[in-house]
C-alpha cells in the first residue's frame, strides 16, 4: 500500500474510487463503505481512502484526542483490507479553508483522477464542514465522477459509529466492542521490560506500553489473546498501573500466556481483549497478588478452555 502524507502537493494518474472519512476504528459501517471502493477494483480503479491528519475533531479540539485505532493501527488495517492508496491529507489553517466546491474540483478530481466516490449519508468535508453528499451528487455530471451513498450499518436498533464502539470500550464490554468491529479490541507494540517481578514469582508477562493517543478501557484483569508470527496464544491481560508493585504512573497492558516462557523483548506482537474479568486492585504483599494471579490464571483457562 502507498502512503501519501504530510503533503498537499501529489498527483494519481489511474482512476481511483475514493472513501472519504476519519476511519476512526475501521468499524462494521467502515468495513461496508470500503468494501465499494474495494469492488472497483475489478473495473480497474485503485482503491484510495483519503483521510485528515491530524482528524478534524482533534485538531479543532472538539473531540476526545484518544482513538480507538491509532495512525500506525489504520495504516495496517488499511493495508490488510487491500487499499490501494491511504492518503493522510494534512490538516492545518489553509486546508482546513477550502471550499468544497474546489475541494471536489481540485483534489478529489484533479489530483485524485477519482472516477467513483463512495460516502455515507453524513459526510461533511471543506471550509466548516459545508460539502456534502448533496453537493458530490450535484457536480458529479459535469466532473466525471460516480458516486455511491452508502446506507448505515446497524447492530439491533442502532447506527454502528465510532461514538458507539468508544462507549463500549470505555465500559470495558469488549464483547460488544467485537461485534461492533468486527474484531476484538487491541493494541499491538513492542514487548517491554518490566520489573521483572512476574518472572521472579514464576509468572512471566508481556508487557506494552500504549502510545498516549490509543483510548484504554478500564482498568482491570481481561480474559485475552496475543497474536505473533501468525500464531495465536491465549492468556490473560492486566491494563494498569500494577498499584501493589508500581509507584509510577505509567500505565501498562501486561499479559501472562499460560505455558508460555519465550524470550519476547523487543518482538512486536498484538494484544486482543475477549471480555473484562476484573477491576484492578491493590493487595497489601506481593504474596496476595501471587495468590490473586493463580486464581486468574486457572479461571483463565478454564475460559480458554
Amino acid at each position: 500500500m502507498e502512503i501519501i502524507h504530510d503533503t498537499t502537493e501529489f498527483h494519481i494518474d489511474k482512476m481511483t474510487a475514493v472513501a472519504i472519512g476519519k476511519f476512526d476504528g475501521i468499524h462494521k459501517g467502515h468495513i461496508q463503505l470500503l468494501s465499494h471502493i474495494l469492488k472497483q477494483k475489478e473495473q480497474g480503479m485503485l482503491a484510495v481512502v483519503f483521510t485528515f491528519f491530524p482528524s478534524a475533531s482533534v485538531f479543532f479540539g472538539q473531540g476526545p484526542k484518544a482513538e480507538l485505532t491509532t495512525r500506525y493501527e489504520k495504516r495496517k488495517l488499511f493495508e490488510e483490507l487491500g487499499i490501494d492508496i491511504l492518503i493522510e491529507f494534512p490538516l492545518n489553517l489553509e486546508t482546513a479553508a477550502t471550499n468544497p466546491e474546489e475541494f471536489v474540483e481540485k483534489i478529489l478530481v484533479k489530483q485524485m483522477h477519482a472516477g467513483y466516490i463512495a460516502a455515507g449519508e453524513d459526510l461533511s468535508f471543506g471550509y466548516k464542514g459545508m460539502g456534502n453528499k448533496e453537493l458530490l451528487i450535484k457536480m458529479a455530471e459535469a466532473l466525471g465522477y460516480k458516486v455511491q451513498i452508502i446506507n448505515k450499518v446497524f447492530y439491533k436498533d442502532r447506527e454502528i459509529s465510532s461514538t458507539f464502539v468508544r462507549e463500549a470500550v470505555e465500559r470495558g464490554d469488549m464483547i460488544l466492542a467485537c461485534e461492533l468491529l468486527g474484531r476484538y479490541y487491541s493494541f499491538e507494540g513492542r514487548v517491554e521490560e518490566g520489573n521483572r517481578l512476574g518472572r521472579r514469582i514464576g509468572m512471566p508477562t508481556l508487557n506494552l506500553y500504549p502510545v498516549k493517543e490509543k483510548l484504554l478501557p478500564p482498568k482491570g484483569v481481561y480474559y485475552s489473546k496475543v497474536l505473533y508470527e501468525n500464531c495465536i496464544y491465549p492468556g490473560i491481560t492486566n491494563i494498569g498501573y500494577k498499584p501493589t508493585v508500581n509507584a509510577t504512573s505509567e500505565i501498562s497492558v501486561e499479559t501472562y500466556l499460560y505455558d508460555f516462557d519465550r524470550d519476547m523483548y523487543g518482538k512486536e506482537i498484538v494484544t486482543e481483549l475477549l471480555q473484562f474479568k476484573r477491576p484492578e486492585q491493590k493487595f497489601t504483599n506481593v504474596q496476595e497478588l501471587k495468590k490473586q494471579m493463580e486464581r486468574d490464571i486457572a479461571e483463565g483457562r478454564q475460559f480458554h478452555g
